[in-house]
């Protein structure tokens, strides 16, 4: 059998302790930042969403486009996740970006059967809140305290997604 050499170990020690580092910071309160104070316009209705409104439940926002295929990707697991965990506290928000066209919008919301509110940020308002949103898909999620724990340029992992939102759901199902 072959024995681990001291470079190995080092490169090992580096990477776990990197790692480490990481999670604390993803995981660590102090980390977090607090969502901004917005109020999202839902698509097609006169319903707004105050956003500070929904402190006390997890919220999911995920900015997208009807051209980004990663999104069209992610759409029937954000539906799956909605439909499961929406009746335990669960919001998911859609934003459509300022350069999609309304209608195609609504047509793939449609098209998709997507329950959950769509927004269409035809300012860039709602993306400039969130840091300058201009890559999509990008996902926040936030927990019920109002504060960002989560946040992603790209494809989620929906395993490990639902797993921080069941957790989220169950913690402040204990705290009330």
């Amino acid at each position: 059998m072959k024995s681990i050499s001291l470079r190995d170990k080092i490169i090992f020690a580096f990477v776990a302790g990197l790692l480490l580092t990481s999670l604390y910071i993803w995981f660590s309160p102090a980390g977090a930042q607090a969502a901004p104070d917005v109020k999202i316009p839902v698509l097609n209705t006169q319903r707004i969403l105050d956003l500070k409104q929904l402190n006390g439940r997890p919220v999911l926002i995920t900015f997208w486009a009807t051209s980004c295929v990663g999104c069209v990707k992610e759409m029937p697991h954000l539906i799956e996740l909605y439909k499961e965990l929406a009746p335990k506290g669960l919001e998911i928000i859609g934003i459509a970006m300022s350069y999609d066209r309304p209608d195609h919008i609504l047509e793939m919301q449609k098209r998709k059967g997507i329950p959950y509110p769509i927004s269409y940020d035809a300012t860039g308002k709602l993306s400039a809140a969130f840091g300058g949103v201009s890559l999509t898909p990008t996902t926040f999620l936030i927990n019920p305290n109002g504060e960002i724990v989560r946040q992603k340029i790209g494809e989620m992992d929906m395993s490990i997604l639902q797993a921080q939102i069941i957790t989220m759901l169950s913690s402040n199902k204990k705290a009330s």
